[in-house]
Parts: C-alpha cells; structure tokens; sequence
C-alpha cells in the first residue's frame, strides 16, 4: 500500500512536470525571437531538441549506471534507437507546432493528449484491442474537443495544430512500440541508446539544413542563443526534468500501481500547462472554447483510458438488471 501510494505521488510530479515542458518550451521560444529574431524557428527547435537530450544523456550516464550498458547490447541498442528516432520525430514536430502564434502552450498540451485516443486507435488495427462503445464515445468527445479548443472551428484548421495532431500521433506510436520494445529488452538501459539517437538525429538534421542553406552566419547565431539565459535555463528544465527524471521515474513507478491509477494520473498532464499558463499570462485573450474543448477532450481521453472499467461496471449492471 505504501509502494503505491508513493508510486502514485512520484508520478504526479511528472505529470506535473510534463505539463510545464510546454510553459518551458514557450518560454525558450521567445527568449530566442528576442535574442536571434534573425534565426528561422525550425533551427531553433532542432537545436531545442538536440541540446534537450544532450542534457539527458549526460546526466542519466553520470546519474544512472545501467543506462551504459544498453550500449554493450546489440538488442537493446537497436530497440533504444527505434524508440529514439520515434520519440525524437514526436518532440520536433509539437515544437514546430508551438512557433504558430495560434498555438498556446495550453492549447498545445489538450492537442498533444490526443496521442491517448491515437494509442487506442493504432491498437484496434494492430488488433490489439476491440472498438467497443466506449471507445468511440471517447475517440468523439477527444476529437470535438481539440476542433473546438480555440473556438468554433473554421474552414481551416491552423498548420500549428495540424502539426501538433501528427505529433500525439507519433506519440501514441511510441507508446506502442515502447510497450514493444521494452517487454524484450530492459527499460532503462534502453534510455541511453534513445537519448543518443535523438541527439544525433536532432544534430544531423541541424548541421544537413544550415549546409544546404549555406548560411555560416547560423552557427554564431545559435552560438549567441546558448549564452542567453533566458534560453538556457528553460531547455536544462526540459532535459533535466522533462527527460530524464521523467522518462526514468515513469519506467520505475508505473509498475507499482494500477493502469486504471496511471491514466487517472497522466491526465492531468495538459490540465498543469492550462492552469500555469493561464496564469502566466501565455493564453491571451481567455474565451469559454478553451474550457468546453479541453473538457470534452479531457473526459474523452479518459473514457478512452478507461474504457474496460466502465465497459465492467455498465456490463455487470445490465447483468443484475436482466437477471432481476
């Protein structure tokens, strides 16, 4: 009991924390338009990205020993790096999404939490689950709530939240490859292959984009960005917090309590980014959408998360009902 209850606790903090990742990356991205307004965003986010995990890495290697021995094993170093080039794609993409002015950081977290209906989606082809009732009640309150986040939805549906609804889907990939991967091999010595590949892609796709463009100049910029504490600070919180204490305390916790607990639990992710961003002031001009559409996607992504207990709580009733 008390293995749980600590559990439970530990794993609030890092929906906390996962929460405050898009206050944090928000916050970057405008210490970067004010520091380097002449540096493109998409160099910004892969430099974001990469020096995230360049934190991550260093920090689980000194922190966390096992994490070095998935290096050793072909298996988990391959199993490590698929998860690292899907993760890694997911990370990149939400943060492309959030340069759109249209897309706060509240916005951002209730959009990206779709990667909960997604993962039961890719289930149901995967045939790992069965479409039952309460799935599609859950898969229509999570979908009219991101379509009516930001109001009533028009002809056009922004490129930042269409990029942030590609980026909960390969979300909701990588927790089912995740589920994958790591019943073969172990879990955190999986997570320094992960990191490194998603610094090496991340650096990759940098260093190819600036060579392509021809642009030199880039580099000094980039240069300049890192000495600005304003950046600084909030992308250590990122790789430090919202990487490795994360991702660590989520392999090592989940285990000691219920899926059902963990969903409850996880859910309040964006609900942390909705309220501290509110008060931060990020929001802008608060409407009533805000509140409808990340309620509806909110209780949708829990009925979805949720759906075998209320399926055996609604079954078991009708059961009663008809045998009376």
């Amino acid at each position: 009991m008390e293995r749980e209850r600590k559990a439970t606790l530990v794993l609030f903090l890092v929906s906390f924390v996962w929460g405050m990742t898009f206050i944090w990356m928000e916050q970057a991205l405008r210490a970067a338009n004010s520091t380097t307004p002449e540096l493109d965003d998409r160099w910004v986010v892969m430099h974001f990205v990469a020096g995230r995990f360049v934190i991550a890495t260093i920090l689980a290697l000194i922190l966390l020993p096992q994490t070095r021995k998935g290096f050793s094993d072909p298996k988990t170093l391959k199993g490590g790096a698929w998860l690292g080039l899907i993760v890694g794609a997911g990370y990149m993409t939400q943060m492309i999404g959030l340069t759109d002015a249209s897309v706060t950081p509240a916005v951002s977290a209730f959009i990206t939490s779709l990667y909960v209906v997604f993962t039961a989606i890719i289930g149901v082809f995967l045939g790992r689950q069965a479409l039952t009732m309460w799935t599609i009640i859950g898969i229509f309150l999570a979908t009219f709530g991101a379509g009516w986040i930001s109001g009533p939805p028009q002809i056009e549906f922004g490129w930042g939240e269409w990029l942030t609804v590609i980026g909960a889907y390969i979300f909701g990939a990588h927790i089912i490859a995740t589920d994958r991967v790591t019943k073969e091999i172990d879990p955190l010595q999986a997570i320094g292959p992960m990191m490194v590949t998603i610094v090496l892609s991340a650096g990759m796709l940098l260093s190819l984009s600036i060579l392509q463009g021809g642009d030199k100049e880039i580099y000094s910029s980039l240069l300049e960005l890192t000495s600005d504490h304003k950046y600084i600070i909030p992308l250590f919180l990122c790789g430090s917090l919202g990487s490795l204490f994360a991702l660590g305390a989520l392999n090592y916790y989940q285990r000691d309590i219920t899926p059902v607990r963990a969903a409850l639990v996880y859910a309040f992710e964006p609900v942390w980014a909705g309220i501290v961003s509110l008060l931060l002031g990020f929001e802008g001009e608060v409407t009533m959408w805000l509140f409808i559409g990340a309620g509806a996607l909110l209780l949708g992504n829990i009925i979805v998360e949720l759906e075998e207990v209320l399926d055996q709580i609604f079954g078991k009733n009708k059961s009663h009902n008809k045998n009376r």
